[in-house]
């Protein structure tokens, strides 16, 4: 068929040279019209396919790390002193001098030569490390914390939605507690300024999980409050219209943030929005502009001992809620390694958290969902499985260190992705999650690279040095 419409498409589209060539009238264009059509969507088809599945090139990661002095292997042996070496760092991948047979190699700082294998069309990033450029990141997190300020706008506590503006007087519970500690650490933190004009940035302080639960506004009413709360900003300052939103911006971890501005237009669209549901499908997150906010469950007391042995490959618990989990239950319901559960659990959530080598975090209704903190919590590696949408802290993280993504076109074949992980592999991913655990964890005293530093970090890189004057 392709060879055929290619051959149609030929003819309609260039003269023959011979004398019996006649031109084609535009009853035989439209004629053919279809087919071209159809050809045209199948080739952008297999293209998305392609660019974002693994069902024509299942490769497993390689990386081999090796020194030209001492031409050993870092990943699988000792040299022959046994002296301990760490993984390079500070990867020049601009540097690569050599592509042979499906291997970049290029040379760290420290003279060390890294080859880094190919998935399909595109290289695999380091994975030893943690972030996309750890020099940049440490001076630029010693700058924001020296020099970001961020202006609160204040109101009373007399105010008849302080349940809603203010931050709560008791420690934040719930699914949705990221909203809470955030708005609770910042009134307290340094970075706050009580004069406007040195402010870099606004905060608009409604909390969206706070009005969804206060019977006088509820999910219907949200929309309306939003908009009146912007008219009474932008009435009562100057601030707002200095910048058109720009530099202001709001927290919402419910899903139902990503409809709340709907009579707010000017918000959706200027200020910046550090939200759990971070999806490109949905239009009103803007990649870049917007932020991706970790949803984390409150948990007191010590970490587990996440020493226990990790007998199943991977593990999934939730609700039946969307094709992709549908498809995740269809593929894997009876498989003895990959457990997948839509109904009561047997045993403990946690218990098998910690039993799971992986775990699986699945699109649902929204994107967002606590399971990966939770996996980051419990040691087990996540496995995202939702495609386009961005992830906490991707601007600073380098989420192939020490997590798995798989297109949600590849569920058949998870099994097969998992399993080709070496020893070695898996060994590295649980190393950097045991590390990368800290940015993921609210205080209310807060520690510096946690939760609410990292949030501020995303704030500081969305900070606006333009403000244009009504």
């Amino acid at each position: 068929m392709a060879a055929s419409s290619l051959y149609v498409l030929h003819n309609l589209l260039t003269r023959r040279r011979d004398s019996t060539y006649q031109t084609p009238t535009l009853k035989s264009f439209f004629f053919y019209m279809p087919t071209t059509l159809a050809l045209a969507t199948s080739l952008l088809i297999l293209l998305y396919i392609s660019s974002t599945s693994n069902l024509f090139f299942i490769h497993t990661s390689h990386i081999h790390l090796t020194h030209p002095k001492i031409g050993a292997s870092l990943n699988h042996e000792k040299p022959n002193n046994s002296s301990p070496f760490s993984p390079p760092k500070f990867v020049d991948y601009t540097k690569i001098s050599k592509r042979d047979g499906g291997v970049g190699v290029a040379e760290d700082r420290s003279g060390f030569r890294i080859e880094m294998g190919f998935h399909g069309t595109g290289m695999h990033a380091n994975v030893n490390e943690l972030f996309h450029d750890r020099d940049v990141f440490l001076a630029n997190y010693k700058e924001m914390n020296r020099s970001l300020k961020i202006y609160i706008y204040p109101h009373r506590q007399d105010d008849p939605f302080a349940n809603v503006l203010l931050p709560l007087d008791t420690e934040p519970r719930g699914n949705y507690a990221s909203e809470s500690y955030f708005k609770k650490v910042l009134v307290s933190s340094h970075f706050v300024t009580k004069d406007p004009s040195e402010a870099d940035l606004f905060f608009l302080t409604f909390s969206i999980a706070r009005l969804r639960h206060d019977p006088r506004v509820g999910i219907n009413g949200i929309q309306d409050f939003i908009r009146d709360y912007i008219f009474n900003i932008s009435r009562e300052y100057s601030y707002w219209n200095d910048s058109g939103g720009a530099d202001h911006f709001y927290v919402a971890c419910h899903s139902i943030g990503r409809s709340a501005m709907e009579k707010a237009e000017e918000v959706k669209y200027n200020a910046i929005q550090i939200v759990c549901s971070s999806s490109y499908y949905i239009f009103s997150y803007v990649a870049h502009k917007d932020a991706s906010l970790p949803q984390i469950w409150p948990r007191q007391g010590n970490p587990p001992n996440l020493d226990s042995e990790r007998t199943k490959l991977a593990f999934f618990a939730g609700s039946m809620n969307s094709p992709v989990r549908e498809k995740l239950l269809q593929v894997w319901k009876n498989d003895s390694q990959i457990s997948v559960h839509f109904d009561h659990l047997n045993t403990s959530y946690s218990d098998e958290l910690l039993r799971s080598k992986f775990c699986l975090h699945v699109k649902g209704f929204e994107v967002n969902t606590a399971r990966i903190g939770d996996a980051l919590y419990y040691g087990c590696v996540p496995v995202i499985i939702a495609n386009h949408y961005d992830l906490p802290f991707q601007d600073i993280l380098n989420w192939r260190s020490f997590s798995i993504v798989v297109a949600t076109l590849d569920i058949p074949l998870l099994k097969k992705i998992l399993e080709a992980i070496s020893v070695e592999e898996y060994s590295i991913l649980r190393s950097n999650l045991l590390k990368v655990r800290k940015h993921f964890q609210w205080n209310l005293s807060p520690v510096d690279y946690d939760a609410f530093y990292m949030v501020m970090y995303e704030l500081w890189l969305r900070r606006s040095s333009l403000r244009v004057k009504s």
